[in-house]
């Protein structure tokens, strides 16, 4: 089915993080993942073709899609014209505008993946169905204390409860790229505890982080102004 998109329209991958998911059973888990009701407003960042948007419309109340490829863009509206309860956005999902919505499901550009996601949180919605590069995921839910804590870990899980649903070989895309990719889901929350100063908070987190191997008193020294005497 998804090969046969893809040839009607002579459309190839490769470019903008273009890499097309064309497993369908995969497919299939990420949309039952984002447990959509008839209420439900979905955003969708990157439509592509429409293997993901047709199993959102089928099942929300109203899917929003972005997509910044003139000709995917054109393939998705010829796709689904006959769709009432699709919105399709020409445009970057980092300057666009983005609208009011409850859920997100999407197979995000990776060049782009730590800045959507933190836009999209300060943004808010209830519930996001998100695949990443599978290393960059991974950083995304480890647990204090584990090797690969830091930074996107801290500041991921200040603003949300992240856990990684499933992990995904190469060879479910077209082109398959170089990395492996995996299917977070991300629930945001209320702080954990209680931070008076989130601008400084951050700072002290970039601080601490980017320089593991010095103390902390000589890491929070290199911040701009700096934090420690």
């Amino acid at each position: 089915m998804v090969y046969s998109i893809l040839k009607k329209y002579g459309i190839r991958g490769g470019s903008l993080d273009q890499h097309f998911l064309v497993n369908e059973p995969i497919l299939d888990s990420i949309a039952e993942a984002a447990d959509l009701q008839i209420d439900d407003v979905v955003l969708e960042i990157g439509g592509g073709i429409g293997n993901l948007t047709e199993r959102l419309v089928s099942r929300a109340g109203r899917v929003i899609v972005i997509e910044r490829d003139s000709r995917l863009v054109a393939v998705l509206q010829d796709r689904f014209h006959n769709v009432s309860n699709i919105d399709i956005i020409e445009g970057d999902a980092m300057k666009v505008e983005l609208p009011t919505f409850n859920k997100v499901v999407a197979n995000l550009p990776y060049s782009i993946s730590s800045p959507i996601t933190f836009r999209l949180l300060n943004h808010g919605f209830e519930k996001g169905i998100l695949m990443y590069q599978y290393e960059f995921a991974r950083r995304m839910v480890e647990a204090p204390g584990s090797k690969n804590y830091g930074r996107l870990s801290v500041d991921t899980q200040y603003f949300a409860d992240v856990r990684l649903l499933r992990k995904i070989s190469p060879s479910a895309f077209t082109p398959a790229p170089k990395v492996w990719s995996a299917v977070v889901e991300v629930v945001p929350r209320p702080p954990a505890f209680e931070v008076k100063n989130e601008q400084l908070f951050f700072r002290v987190v970039e601080a601490a982080f980017g320089q593991r191997r010095k103390k902390m008193k000589n890491a929070l020294t290199k911040c701009n102004p700096p934090l420690a005497d």
